[in-house]
């Protein structure tokens, strides 16, 4: 479900992350569902939503790999996501916006290495639970000033 267009005007100010300063976040929902029952997936969706309006966050969109794509490393809807958000990063803030740790994965190894895809996009990942890496960003990109 999106929003609308993504505008692609920016302010000139950046903060840590390179990203515009003053402008609304556009946050960039994701889930996973290896099942095909949509019930609980749908509410998790709904959760995000209005934890993004809440927030005042734009929503860019809804990213969902589905199937056997949800449970592996490779994640076509994920990436294709990255993708999107690194063009955002430039100018303004993105965060990739789940509403658990799990719905990246249940796997630490996997999750940490899917926030680290996310801080090399630009963003950080925030649940709806008011949880966030966005203080990690150094150390997931790799950065030695952390």
């Amino acid at each position: 479900m999106s929003t609308g267009p993504i505008p692609t005007s920016a302010r000139p100010t950046a903060d840590l992350y390179g990203n515009s300063g003053g402008a609304r976040p556009l946050a960039f929902i994701y889930d996973r569902n290896a099942t095909r029952s949509h019930v609980v997936l749908d509410m998790r969706l709904e959760g995000c939503l209005t934890y993004a309006r809440r927030h005042d966050w734009q929503v860019a969109d809804q990213w969902i790999d589905r199937g056997d794509d949800a449970l592996g490393s490779r994640r076509p809807r994920f990436t294709a996501l990255l993708e999107i958000m690194r063009t955002q990063a430039r100018i303004r803030p993105v965060l990739c916006l789940v509403h658990t740790w799990d719905r990246l994965a249940h796997d630490g190894e996997l999750r940490i290495a899917l926030q680290q895809r996310v801080a090399q996009a630009g963003g950080y990942v925030a649940t709806t639970f008011d949880e966030s890496d966005e203080r990690a960003h150094a150390v997931l990109v790799g950065r030695s000033d952390a």
